[in-house]
């Protein structure tokens, strides 16, 4: 295993995160809020289109833990948190909401991961598309 560290996401990074994301939702005529945040779930940047309702915020914020909390897309927990799925009472176990609404999806550096970014505000495709393509931007 190697303990070389990986360099986490600069306020740089979060923001053009942030800025790449909101150019694909505005080609789509969305309105977004999106949210990113570091390895240890700490916010790095945070914005909201101005005609974005109200709740975007909080469910981009939701969306992006989840994702960084199971290193996964919120897109790829859908089945999961149903009855019977592999996560089905983890939110009752942890006295917390798990979003499976897509749109929170993880960031990798080197196959480790360094974060995770959420947008919400459109129909979760859009929502996952939106996030999807601003981590593909910093590749």
């Amino acid at each position: 295993m190697s303990t070389t560290a990986v360099a986490p996401p600069t306020i740089q990074d979060a923001e053009a995160l942030v800025a790449a994301a909101h150019r694909v939702a505005e080609a789509a005529d969305v309105t977004v809020s999106v949210t990113v945040l570091d390895a240890g779930g700490h916010l790095l940047a945070f914005q909201r289109d101005d005609r974005a309702v109200l709740i975007s915020g909080e469910t981009s914020t939701r969306k992006a833990c989840t994702a960084l909390q199971l290193n996964a897309p919120t897109a790829d927990l859908v089945d999961a948190v149903r009855p019977g799925g592999l996560f089905h009472t983890l939110p009752t176990a942890l006295d917390q909401p798990l979003p499976s609404i897509a749109g929170g999806v993880p960031g990798h550096r080197e196959g480790r991961p360094i974060g995770a970014i959420g947008a919400g505000g459109g129909a979760p495709g859009q929502d996952h598309a939106f996030a999807s393509a601003a981590v593909r931007s910093l590749v």
